[in-house]
């Protein structure tokens, strides 16, 4: 099966267009192929599936790593393993979307080689990590402040739940031999906070004043008590979320009402996808409860990262760039908002087509009207002498973004949740539309030149531990569902083994722990 996968990816056409059954596309699997597409696999693993899948371009499994966990993401370093975040759902503080907990590293064979848990009642790692060049880890984490930590940082006491306030931290991760990591690098939100709520209380300020600085009441600012429909609304999602088992923890206990997700919310930025610069040494964070995507110096210290002097930029933790929704640093009104509960804001690769530029999977969630996703691309004004660039008074740039797809029909292409996208070596763009579990490429011209619908998932069961059952009868979300696909080209080095297999080699594991490409 090997030998056949890797002679299709090296034959030098392919037919114009496949529909794999000669007549109609099929509901799963691979519904089209055309010569236009980037060669290369697809790492991917389904949130109610117990595996991981590597499939080729024709739709078929190439390799597949057991773990039986119920999964978020998963990324394929050079070495051949995968490393896998995943969701532990008994954590006496923390629930929701993207809820995580644990990190697991297999070998090629499944082999279980590393671990690292981080659940308890102070903090819990959630959603995304990046692999670093050196072989360390970034990782996103939710801390626990009480709820009189919260209002004495300025949080105005009507947003805040009794069990407190989960501001995030970045950790950067060594780790260690089997089991463990010793943190080497953090960045706290609670450290770069501006409010204009509380004149007595720390980080009074004006909020238009201090752009490099997160309204600690941001993420309700300007936003009227919930209607009964949105209240109904929302209560749907979270209902959805818990049925297909990706918001663990006790969450009913915590939003019986509905309207947690925004007025008592302990996820105050719900942090969903980090990305790394190596050339300027920079972080790519997305905060989908601000509806904006951050920037952060990595080059400092700790101790710069808890100030605002200090990196290679002078500016210490504070943020850098922000770019969505200039309402929440007083620069603009609902009407000046561009993204919409966004997911994977990456920067595309040096010599690709856009190298540089930031493409950025916009969900769409309420964003009028209509509801669609689009995949946007942004240039960003950045100086690599100089930093990021902003005229004083006015939000950042740019106005808009470069390069846009959505579906013709645009309601056609629409995520509430999850999701990504990734720009390929050819220029096309490879995009996981998350919740439906559907994969496809698009050409510049926004030509779809490779789909495939996730057929696998639904063997994990729905919850664990004491998350919320689900309501009976047929369910509305797909248990295809997918957090996020990678596509890997062919010669990237985690596939050295699939290589060898497909031209008769021994099959000898890699040792180079080193930044993934994929991603």
């Amino acid at each position: 099966m090997f030998a056949l996968a890797f002679l299709a990816l090296s034959l030098p056409c392919v037919p114009q267009v496949i529909q794999v059954d000669g007549s109609a596309p099929p509901e799963t699997g691979l519904i089209t192929q055309d010569r236009l597409m980037a060669p290369g696999y697809v790492l991917f693993a389904p949130l109610r599936s117990g595996t991981i899948y590597l499939i080729d371009e024709s739709g078929k499994p190439v390799h597949e790593w057991k773990h039986g966990l119920p999964p978020i993401t998963v990324y394929l370093k050079d070495n051949g393993n995968v490393l896998l975040a995943s969701r532990i759902d008994e954590n006496p503080t923390f629930f929701g979307g993207g809820l995580g907990g644990r990190i697991t590293e297999y070998d090629w064979d499944g082999n279980l080689v590393w671990e690292y848990v981080l659940s308890d009642d102070k903090r819990s790692l959630h959603h995304d990590l990046e692999i670093l060049p050196n072989g360390n880890l970034l990782v996103i984490a939710w801390e626990h402040l009480s709820a009189a930590e919260a209002i004495a940082l300025g949080r105005d006491p009507r947003f805040v739940e009794d069990k407190g306030w989960w501001p995030d931290v970045i950790l950067e991760l060594k780790p260690e031999e089997k089991t463990g990591a010793s943190v080497q690098w953090e960045w706290r939100a609670r450290d770069h906070l501006v409010q204009d709520f509380a004149p007595t209380k720390a980080n009074y300020g004006t909020v238009a004043d201090r752009p490099e600085r997160i309204d600690i009441n941001g993420d309700h600012r300007d936003q009227p008590p919930l209607t009964d429909a949105e209240r109904k609304q929302l209560a749907e999602e979270a209902r959805k979320l818990r049925e297909l088992g990706y918001a663990g923890g006790d969450e009913e206990k915590h939003a019986e009402s509905g309207d947690a997700p925004r007025e008592r919310r302990g996820d105050f930025l719900h942090a969903n996808s980090i990305h790394y610069l190596p050339e300027h040494d920079l972080i790519a964070l997305s905060t989908p409860h601000f509806h904006e995507l951050w920037i952060l110096d990595h080059s400092t210290t700790t101790a710069e990262a808890r100030g605002s002097k200090g990196g290679r930029w002078g500016k210490g933790g504070d943020l850098l760039y922000r770019w969505g929704n200039p309402r929440t640093y007083g620069c603009g009104s609902a009407a000046n908002q561009q993204l919409f509960f966004q997911h994977q804001p990456d920067w595309i690769p040096a010599g690709f087509p856009g190298g540089g530029n930031i493409l950025v999977f916009n969900n769409g969630t309420r964003r009028g009207e209509v509801e669609y996703s689009s995949v946007d691309e942004l240039v960003l004004p950045f100086d690599p002498k100089k930093g990021f660039r902003r005229e004083p008074g006015k939000a950042f740039e740019p106005a808009a973004p470069t390069w846009s797809y959505s579906a013709p029909e645009k309601t056609d292409f629409f995520s509430f949740f999850i999701s990504g996208a990734q720009r390929l070596k050819n220029g096309n763009t490879f995009i996981c539309s998350g919740k439906q579990g559907r994969f496809f490429e698009v050409t510049k011209e926004g030509q779809i030149v490779w789909e495939y619908k996730n057929p696998y998932g639904g063997e994990l069961p729905v919850t664990a531990g004491n998350a919320a059952p689900p309501p009976k009868g047929p369910s509305p979300v797909e248990l295809t569902s997918c957090f996020r696909a990678t596509k890997l080209p062919p010669d990237h080095k985690g596939l050295a083994r699939l290589r060898g297999a497909a031209n008769g080699e021994p099959q000898e594991r890699g040792e180079d722990a080193g930044k993934s490409t994929g991603k």
